[in-house]
């Protein structure tokens, strides 16, 4: 069993810890909460006995090796860093950080401490994606990609009365190509690498946080094109387009039915049979990594992590896009 700490008490952290215990290799033993009240109430509900207010106390705790970390986007590579300096596994929710210098003291924190830090981004990770790489050989030359995540956010209801919560929040550098675009992104790079060239656009809100966009990537011999919005839906499907047919994803966050549509007609289901708490793919490789002793997943890799951040940093920049953690970026 691996011995858990949990930095960050909200719902993705409560749907991570029904599916990581579902590997049957995870135990949760201590939490940390900014909120005492909050973290106690956490706490109490998963019968965690050591919970922490202070983050110094949390990170020298004994009675954890490994830690899931889902607090705002901006505490995360300060956070990661402090806990992979004292010897904790870290598994940190996507986006990584804030910027390409946060990462890459994330990434220089492993191997200077000898430790796994994997990003939790679990699309990467699930059969059906699995199935897209063990099949795309299948369509020929690779010509485009083509990527959409758009969801209409509640919080932006609330947003347009007046609140302004963390989802739009600058502060905690968020908005839509962080929270939605990433999920288009991450695939891309695992699938095809860093691009050659990128070209974004995306409408800015008053707060300060992007509420939507697009990416059109360039490759040697193909192109992406990819869509995200916090502020409307989409119902598209990615499609993956070669020469010799187009495989069709359901869901780039979340794929759930994989075919591949051939020139002649033909259609081959590629669909496979995954747990409906998909974060207990992403669980299970961070937990195997660290019985294995390998820094690193060799699919949400330290380098596809960098490359992606790459990708977002230079969106933001095209889009004028600034978050107060990217002025006092770690060097």
């Amino acid at each position: 069993m691996i011995r858990f700490g949990i930095i960050g008490t909200n719902w993705i952290t409560e749907i991570f810890i029904q599916a990581a215990r579902d590997t049957g290799e995870f135990v949760l033993t201590a939490v940390y909460s900014r909120t005492e009240e909050k973290g106690r109430e956490f706490a109490q509900k998963y019968e965690v006995q050591h919970l922490y207010n202070d983050l110094d106390m949390f990170v020298k705790s004994k009675e954890f090796d490994a830690v899931y970390i889902a607090s705002p986007n901006s505490f995360h590579s300060e956070q990661a860093v402090l806990c992979m300096d004292h010897g904790k596994h870290v598994l940190c929710e996507k986006p990584a950080a804030s910027n390409a210098s946060e990462v890459a003291a994330m990434i220089e924190a492993s191997q200077r401490n000898n430790v796994v830090f994997m990003e939790a981004l679990k699309s990467t990770l699930l059969p059906n994606f699995r199935a897209v790489q063990d099949n795309i050989h299948k369509l020929g030359p690779i010509r485009r990609y083509f990527a959409s995540y758009c969801q209409y956010s509640s919080r932006y209801d609330a947003y347009k009365q007046g609140t302004v919560l963390n989802a739009f929040n600058p502060i905690y550098s968020n908005g839509s190509l962080m929270d939605l675009g990433i999920y288009c992104i991450y695939p891309l790079v695992v699938l095809f690498g860093k691009p050659v060239s990128i070209q974004a656009n995306g409408l800015l809100l008053e707060s300060g946080v992007d509420g939507q966009g697009s990416l059109l990537l360039q490759y040697e011999e193909m192109n992406a094109v990819i869509m995200h919005a916090k502020i409307s839906s989409s119902y598209l499907p990615t499609e993956i387009q070669g020469e010799h047919g187009t495989m069709v994803i359901d869901k780039i966050n979340e794929p759930e039915k994989v075919e591949i549509r051939y020139r002649d007609g033909a259609v081959e289901d590629l669909t496979q049979p995954q747990s409906s708490r998909t974060m207990v793919y992403e669980a299970a490789e961070f937990i195997s990594l660290i019985k294995a002793g390998q820094l690193e997943s060799r699919t949400n890799s330290h380098t596809n992590s960098r490359v992606t951040i790459e990708i977002l940093d230079e969106a933001r920049k095209q889009m004028g896009l600034e978050f107060p953690a990217d002025r006092h970026q770690v060097i």
